[in-house]
């Protein structure tokens, strides 16, 4: 699978994520998801698309959250998939980031 992060709008910074974000991709994922930062003020980053995602996708978000503070532009995560869910409730990092998070990773069902 293949992850792609496209720019929907210019106000704000709108951009898509769809596929995986683990460690096999996440070098690749860091220069796509820092670029934004230096064209917008405002990114909110869509992760509706998101199949899977294990701590180096997780730190990745969390770099990006940091380094949009430090540059002093607002960062936002929407559309939270299961797969997201289920990572941020695991970790507790729902506060972190600040977003709304409408359904907790606990309400889906998980088959072995």
């Amino acid at each position: 699978m293949t992850v792609t992060m496209t720019q929907k709008s210019t106000d704000p910074c709108i951009y898509t994520i769809e596929g995986e974000m683990t460690i096999y991709n996440a070098l690749e994922l860091k220069e796509q998801m820092l670029s934004p930062l230096e064209q917008c003020a405002h990114v909110e980053i869509d992760l509706a698309g998101v199949s899977e995602i294990d701590s180096a996708g997780l730190q990745l978000l969390m770099m990006l959250k940091n380094e949009a503070r430090a540059r002093g532009k607002s960062l936002g995560i929407s559309g939270h998939s299961p797969a997201v869910l289920e990572v941020l409730d695991l970790c507790n990092l729902e506060s972190f980031f600040g977003d709304p998070v409408l359904v907790r990773s606990q309400e889906y069902t998980h088959e072995s």
